[in-house]
C-alpha cells in the first residue's frame, strides 16, 4: 500500500510542482496571445454586424418589389454606364438575396473595380461604391493580417497555434482546481458555473468557467483560421486537401497549369472561393469536353446563364462570374462562405464553356473530401452564416473571449505584489522540473504547427542565451 504520510506528501508536492509548471506555460502563452485574441474577437464581431446590416458586398439595400423585373442585360448596362467610361465592363453579377433587395454588379475599368447596386425592377442604379473599400473589408484585413502583410499573418498564425496550448493547459489547470469538490456532478458544476464573489477567486472562477464553455468552439475557430494561414494552411494542409481536378465527373477536362480558382476568383484578402477549391486548377473553354448544359443554339448571355442557374437549382443570392480571356469560363457559385446561403451543405460551383455552353464542372459539397467538408462547416460557424442563431452565438462567443482575456489580465494584476515590477509570472524563483504529461502535448503542438515551434524555440533560446546573462531582464521575466 502507498498511503503512508511520506508518500502522500511527496505526491502532493509533485502535483503542486506540475500545477505550477503548467500555470507558468499558460501564463506566458496568454501574455502573447490575449492581445491578438481580443483584436480577432473585436474585428470578428464587427464583421458579423456589418455583414448583416449592409452586407459584405452592399447587397442588403432595400427596394420596393414590383410585378416584373427588368432584363438582366438592361440592369448590367445601367451599371456599366454609371461609371461614365467606354472601357468599363461588367465582370460579375450577384443576384438579389430576396425579392426586396438590390442586384449587385461588379464593373472593372482598367485597374479600378466598382460595385453598382441596381433596382432589378427599374434598372436604376441606386449606388456605386469602390469594391472592398468599406468598414467590413477594413475589419477583414485587420482580422487577416493586422495590416502587416505576411508578417502579420505569421503573428496571427503563431497566436492561433499557441492558443491551442492555452486551451489544453487551461483545461488542466481548471480541472485541477476542482479536485476535492466532492462527487463528479458537484465537480462539474464547479467547473462550468462561475462563483461570483469578491477578489481574485471570483475573477478566477469567471475566467475558468468562461474558458471551459468556449474551449471547443475556440479550438474549432483556431483550426479553421489556421487553415487559411500562410504556413500551416497554405504550405501544408491546404495543398494536401484540395479538390482533385480530375474528379470533375466529366473528364477529361483541360486545365491550366497556373490559373487556379483562387487566382481567378479571389480578390485580395477577401476569400470568394471555397477553401477546398482555392488551389484547384480552373477548367478551360474551347474544347469538345463537357457535359450537356445550355443548348448550342442558345446565345450565352447574362439572361440565359441566369435562367440556367435557376433551372439547375440555384435559389436566392448566387454569383455569376463572366469569362476572363479566350479560355475563360462562366462560373455559377453559391456558398455560405460568401454569404450566399445559410448552409454549407448546399455549396455548389458550376463552370460552363463560354463557346459551347457545356458544363465543364459541377462541384458540390458532397464532392468535397473529409477535411474540405470540415472546413466548409467550420468556416460557416466561424463567420456566423448559419442563420440568426449562429449570429447570436458568434456575438456571445466574441464577447466571452474578450471577457476571458480581460479577466486573465485582471487576475495577473491582482496577484502582483504591491509596488512590484516585471511580469511576476507564477512560481517566480521556484525551480520547476519538466512535466512530461504536459510536455508531450506541447511537443505535439510544436510539431504540428511550425510557427508555434518557432515561438517555443525562440523563448527557449531567449531564456538560455539572454535572460540568464542579463540579471535585470531575468528578474523581469522569471
Amino acid at each position: 500500500m502507498n498511503d503512508s504520510p511520506a508518500f502522500s506528501d511527496t505526491a502532493a508536492a509533485q502535483a503542486k510542482r506540475r500545477y505550477l509548471t503548467i500555470w507558468r506555460w499558460h501564463f506566458y502563452a496568454g501574455i502573447f496571445t490575449t492581445p491578438f485574441l481580443i483584436l480577432l474577437a473585436a474585428t470578428g464581431l464587427a464583421m458579423l454586424l456589418f455583414a448583416n446590416i449592409s452586407g459584405r458586398d452592399g447587397e442588403r439595400m432595400r427596394v420596393v418589389p414590383q410585378a416584373a423585373v427588368q432584363p438582366l442585360s438592361a440592369q448590367a448596362e445601367a451599371a456599366r454606364r454609371a461609371l461614365h467610361s467606354d472601357s468599363a465592363s461588367v465582370v460579375q453579377y450577384i443576384a438579389p438575396r430576396s425579392a426586396d433587395t438590390v442586384a449587385v454588379f461588379r464593373i472593372d475599368d482598367g485597374g479600378k473595380a466598382v460595385m453598382a447596386a441596381v433596382d432589378p425592377y427599374t434598372a436604376q442604379v441606386l449606388k456605386t461604391y469602390p469594391r472592398h473599400q468599406d468598414w467590413y473589408h477594413l475589419m477583414d484585413e485587420i482580422h487577416s493580417d493586422i495590416l502587416l502583410g505576411s508578417f502579420g499573418d505569421y503573428l496571427l498564425e503563431t497566436a492561433a497555434s499557441l492558443t491551442i496550448l492555452l486551451i489544453v493547459s487551461g483545461i488542466y489547470l481548471w480541472w485541477s482546481q476542482s479536485a476535492g469538490k466532492g462527487s463528479l456532478p458537484r465537480r462539474l458544476k464547479s467547473l462550468f458555473l462561475p462563483r461570483f464573489g469578491q477578489g481574485r477567486s471570483a475573477w478566477r472562477s469567471l475566467h475558468g468557467a468562461a474558458g471551459l464553455w468556449v474551449s471547443l468552439v475556440l479550438l474549432t475557430f483556431c483550426l479553421s483560421g489556421l487553415a487559411w494561414a500562410g504556413i500551416w494552411g497554405g504550405k501544408a494542409v491546404q495543398a494536401w486537401n484540395q479538390f482533385p481536378a480530375g474528379k470533375w465527373g466529366v473528364a477529361p477536362i483541360p486545365q491550366s497549369d497556373a490559373a487556379t480558382h483562387g487566382m481567378l476568383l479571389n480578390d485580395g484578402k477577401t476569400k470568394e472561393v471555397p477553401w477546398v477549391l482555392e488551389l484547384t486548377p480552373m477548367p478551360q473553354s474551347g474544347t469538345a469536353a463537357g457535359a450537356d448544359g445550355i443548348r448550342s443554339d442558345v446565345p450565352l448571355t447574362l439572361e440565359t446563364l441566369d435562367r440556367y442557374a435557376r433551372e439547375i437549382g440555384f435559389e436566392g443570392r448566387y454569383q455569376l462570374n463572366l469569362p476572363k480571356g479566350e479560355t475563360g469560363v462562366w462560373t455559377l457559385s453559391q456558398d455560405s462562405m460568401s454569404y450566399d446561403s445559410d448552409s454549407p451543405t448546399v455549396d455548389r460551383t458550376v463552370h460552363i464553356d463560354q463557346y459551347s455552353g457545356k458544363v465543364l464542372a459541377d462541384i458540390r459539397y458532397d464532392d468535397y473530401n473529409l477535411f474540405g467538408k470540415f472546413m466548409a462547416v467550420s468556416i460557416a460557424l466561424h463567420m456566423g452564416t448559419l442563420g440568426w442563431w449562429s449570429i447570436a452565438a458568434n456575438a456571445a462567443f466574441c464577447l466571452t473571449v474578450i471577457m476571458m482575456c480581460i479577466s486573465g489580465w485582471v487576475m495577473w494584476w491582482k496577484r502582483r505584489p504591491s509596488g512590484a515590477s516585471g511580469l511576476i509570472p507564477p512560481a517566480r524563483h521556484i525551480p520547476l522540473p519538466p512535466f512530461w504529461g504536459m510536455a508531450l502535448p506541447l511537443l505535439l503542438i510544436a510539431a504540428l504547427f511550425p510557427t508555434a515551434l518557432a515561438a517555443i524555440a525562440a523563448v527557449w533560446l531567449l531564456d538560455r542565451l539572454v535572460l540568464t546573462r542579463i540579471p535585470a531582464l531575468s528578474g523581469w521575466f522569471k
